[in-house]
């Protein structure tokens, strides 16, 4: 289940930093309230996949999922460049999620 909470909180990490992006600055009120529920959801997430994740692991895997998330929305839904070093970034982070997970016991 600890992996399962840490993937949720990993892509609600994703809803809030969009949502906050949305938000323009904290001054459109919906926007800023899913960025403020999503967040409090992703660490509550997070915090329970910590109770039988090691720290480093589960820290490394929620900023990762958010990360490549926030990469995605940004070029699928905001129009930003996908130049080919860009995406060979998010390869190389895909990569440490995916040891990440690998490693832990």
């Amino acid at each position: 289940m600890s992996w399962i909470f840490l993937f949720i909180a990993g892509l609600l990490e994703v809803v809030w930093a969009s949502a906050m992006k949305q938000s323009e600055g904290f001054s459109r009120p919906w926007p800023t309230v899913v960025t403020i529920v999503a967040m409090i959801a992703s660490f509550a997430l997070l915090a329970s996949a910590m109770r039988a994740l090691p720290l480093g692991t589960a820290y490394a895997v929620w900023t990762g999922i958010g990360a490549l998330g926030a990469f995605a929305v940004g070029i699928v839904l905001l129009g930003e460049a996908a130049s080919p070093l860009r995406l060979l970034a998010a390869g190389l982070i895909l990569s440490g999620i995916v040891l990440m997970k690998v490693a832990t016991p």
